[in-house]
């Protein structure tokens, strides 16, 4: 057995510079570098001592690995009608291993034609101890890569083999780009978190509900998250960032008289535990929430409708992520499985003229509000960037990854993941910017206008939207669906605005973007989670309110049970 020598790394400070608007809040640290903590010593002996020895019979060694360690820490309190529903702590490290076996040109992650694409399942999460036990770690590391070094290696023989009987690839671009390997060091984060003092606040404020019996259920939430990274790459990449996330929740359910379901949700999200609102304020977004939920209850259904449409900011913002953002994923361009809407689109007009759209995850802020889509080094290694992505109109690039595709050869630090997948090109802080702007009452007064062109009755006014899912595959149809909670019709007449229930927008991503007619100077930011091919990860989008000139509903489904049967205990207590 070859003897193994020790590599000991130092301490490098990569300063990273970035010209950020006057509003934003500079995103990468600035101070003095940290030190390194031993779990960066014993990934990298470890993957020295592999990249050098590691072989197969037939002369095969991987040419590149990535060592990658999600150590996170978590809390989650919620509570209900006052009374204390879930309290969770957790603590965790996890081992995420990439390691290629071929070169940078084809490898063992290409694609396999007729099958699953090869980038949507990663080697999954393997268990590190907490410690700084250098045997158990380095035991798991040696096992680890072992066992996804001889899977890796036969793989590779598949896809030479996949390439010989399949027809030509439209995309012969390589399998992975070589990057800048980047050295940089934060100091681990710890959870700050006062268990006890969360858990008074939430009985206080999830009580609130006991005074409403016609709400069946409610939810007041906080969640904390504090992590720290560590990356070791035989290509030198030294990386130690730390990150850390709060939000409060809250949420609350009906059912209407015909059937049908109904919520409501609010939060709030911080970088830092002390910006966090009040109890004052929470309190008020949860009787907001529940007042909202009362009034959907009296409100009548919606009717299939096509017609003008304004989608206030966070909405509009939930709009573009879902039926743009992910079809300019890079990604997306080489799968031959995918639709690839924008593929053949750039330098084309994909969106009016006076809207432009880029990505950045520099931003740590944006005005007073945090950005959860924030990040100094993506999941592969490569410093973060600001991407514009659409320029007047006119489609420029793509979010980038490692994976590249024909014409865009290096990432722009867009390879995202959740712990235990592989990383793949993913949204962070989607951010839509117009020319074409108007005040609120004013875009209002256009959709008016427009509704009176069209001859409709009404417009619809889409407040708020929960979420939504689009399907790319080319083995589906190229459709969006975007799950309003709040819609008002706007009657063209003069009528007050009438509050709606029971709406999906539905529709296709070309004719929808060509619909946009005007936009607002209200920018509103959505922040949440959005769950793809690499798993989970945190991402913002920030829009100004967009009028639309035609936008299409359906009803949604409901459930046909009757509400329940026996008042709320609440509602006839003595």
């Amino acid at each position: 057995m070859a003897k193994r020598k020790w590599l000991f790394t130092g301490i490098i400070a990569v300063m990273l510079a970035g010209a950020l608007r006057a509003e934003v809040e500079p995103a990468r640290s600035s101070g003095k570098s940290a030190a390194p903590q031993p779990l960066m010593t014993y990934l990298a002996d470890e993957l020295a001592y592999s990249m050098e020895h590691l072989a197969t019979e037939d002369g095969s060694k991987p040419y590149y690995l990535n060592y990658a360690v999600y150590e996170e820490h978590t809390a989650t309190i919620s509570a209900s009608l006052g009374a204390i529903t879930q309290d969770q702590r957790g603590d965790e490290r996890n081992l995420n291993i990439d390691l290629r076996v071929g070169d940078y040109k084809l490898d063992n992650t290409h694609q396999l034609r007729g099958g699953a694409p090869s980038h949507v399942y990663g080697n999954g999460n393997m268990a590190l101890p907490l410690g700084d036990d250098a045997d158990a770690v380095r035991h798991a590391l040696w096992y680890n890569t072992d066992r996804i070094f001889k899977n890796s290696a036969k793989r590779l023989t598949q896809v030479k083999t996949d390439l010989k009987v399949k027809v030509e690839e439209e995309d012969r671009s390589d399998d992975f780009t070589s990057e800048e390997a980047h050295v940089f060091y934060e100091e681990p984060v710890k959870l700050a978190f006062d268990g006890e003092a969360w858990t008074k606040r939430l009985r206080k404020i999830s009580a609130i509900a006991r005074e409403f019996p016609l709400i069946y259920s409610s939810t007041v939430t906080v969640g904390a998250y504090a992590g720290t990274r560590y990356v070791v790459t035989s290509e030198g990449a030294r990386l130690q960032t730390a990150e850390r996330r709060y939000r409060v929740t809250m949420s609350a359910g009906t059912k209407a008289e015909d059937g049908m379901d109904l919520s409501q949700f609010s939060d709030f999200n911080a970088a830092t535990m002390e910006r966090l609102p009040d109890d004052a304020k929470i309190e008020e977004a949860f009787r907001a929430v529940i007042k909202q939920v009362l009034a959907l209850r009296e409100a009548p259904l919606a009717e299939p409708y096509i017609g003008p449409a304004i989608l206030r900011n966070r909405a509009s913002g939930v709009f573009f992520h879902e039926i743009f953002g992910h079809r300019i994923e890079g990604h997306r361009q080489k799968d031959v499985t995918e639709g690839q809407t924008f593929t053949k689109k750039l330098n084309q007009s994909v969106l009016p003229t006076f809207i432009s759209v880029h990505d950045d995850p520099t931003l740590a802020r944006l005005g007073d509000i945090d950005l959860r889509g924030h990040y100094d080094f993506d999941d592969e290694g490569v410093a973060s960037s600001n991407v514009a992505l659409v320029e007047n109109g006119i489609l420029k690039t793509f979010l980038m990854s490692r994976s590249p595709v024909e014409s865009f050869p290096k990432s722009n630090g867009h390879g995202r993941r959740q712990s235990g997948n592989v990383a793949v090109s993913r949204q962070a802080n989607l951010i839509v910017q117009s020319t074409k702007q108007a005040p609120f009452d004013q875009l209002r007064r256009l959709m008016v206008e427009e509704c009176t062109r069209q001859g409709k009755p009404y417009g619809l006014l889409f407040e708020d939207i929960s979420g939504g899912f689009t399907m790319t595959s080319r083995r589906g149809p190229q459709s969006f669906k975007v799950l309003p909670i709040v819609v008002y019709r706007v009657y063209a007449d003069g009528r007050p605005d009438e509050l709606i229930r029971g709406a999906d927008i539905v529709g296709t991503p070309l004719t929808s973007f060509e619909k946009i007619l005007y936009t607002g100077d209200d920018v509103g930011v959505f922040n949440g989670s959005c769950g793809a091919e690499s798993g989970w990860v945190p991402v913002s989008a920030a829009s100004p309110s967009i009028l639309v000139g035609t936008i299409e509903i359906e009803k949604r489904t409901r459930d046909q049970s009757r509400p329940p049967i026996l008042p709320p205990p609440l509602a006839v207590k003595p």
